[in-house]
């Protein structure tokens, strides 16, 4: 998930800067929702559009906030809020548009993510493109979905999230060789994932690496023996 990263950056997009308390307690609700520190991030959140009912960023923040607490209803009711005050505004149709790919607003959200990766005046056109392939793949638009990952990483060739995708992309596709590839690049700016291991695991697998492939699977159980990853490796006969 790309959440605190795209919070971050659309937070700090406003058009206007000003020294005032809504902008102050914005900003220590962003700080503290990095952080994970989610109480005190909601207090200042509500402190902003307390100050100020108006103020797109802190519906944008808000709406994150109430993601990580797993309410899907406030948080849509505070992106439509903040796309109705500024549906020119990047980082809200960034995030609203992932948002609504991941409630399963395939169309809606690819519309509003398609707007905030094509203009040329967003810094972050890699986090949208990214956005929208992960939206694309879940519309079965994998061909699209893999040309927006590649754009992606054309603007940003270090972006983990855009790396780990076109992994599991190149392994789907039998490019075991090109999987390889990517996943070096991920570790070089990023760590394991479940997902990453499997692929890595079934990779070496599939090029006869058998030793490195028990390798990857037993990194696997040891850091994720939980996930949903290491059941199936688990499950993988003669691995």
């Amino acid at each position: 998930m790309l959440l605190v990263t795209a919070l971050v950056a659309c937070s700090s997009a406003s058009s206007t800067k000003s020294n005032n308390s809504e902008d102050v307690h914005l900003q220590l609700g962003v700080r503290y929702l990095s952080m994970n520190k989610l109480e005190l991030a909601k207090e200042n959140l509500l402190l902003a559009l307390k100050n100020n009912s108006d103020n797109t960023q802190a519906h944008n923040a808000l709406a994150f906030l109430y993601e990580k607490l797993n309410q899907p209803d406030k948080a849509k009711e505070h992106y439509e809020t903040a796309l109705d005050l500024t549906p020119d505004d990047l980082g809200v149709q960034n995030n609203f548009g992932r948002f609504l790919c991941e409630h399963g607003e395939l169309e809606e959200g690819m519309e509003l993510l398609s707007q905030a990766s094509s203009n040329p005046l967003n810094d972050r056109q890699w986090l949208a493109l990214t956005n929208a392939g992960r939206c694309g793949l879940s519309m079965g638009q994998k061909q699209q979905a893999e040309n927006y990952f590649r754009q992606a990483l054309q603007l940003n060739s270090t972006y983990a999230a855009a790396l780990s995708e076109m992994q599991k992309i190149a392994y789907e596709k039998g490019d075991y060789w090109a999987a390889k590839g990517f996943l070096q690049r991920y570790l070089g700016v990023a760590t394991h994932t479940p997902e990453t291991l499997w692929f890595a695991a079934q990779a070496e697998r599939a090029l006869g690496n058998k030793e490195l492939a028990r390798e990857y699977k037993n990194l696997l159980l040891e850091k994720f023996p939980l996930s949903n990853e290491a059941k199936k490796i688990v499950a993988v006969k003669d691995f």
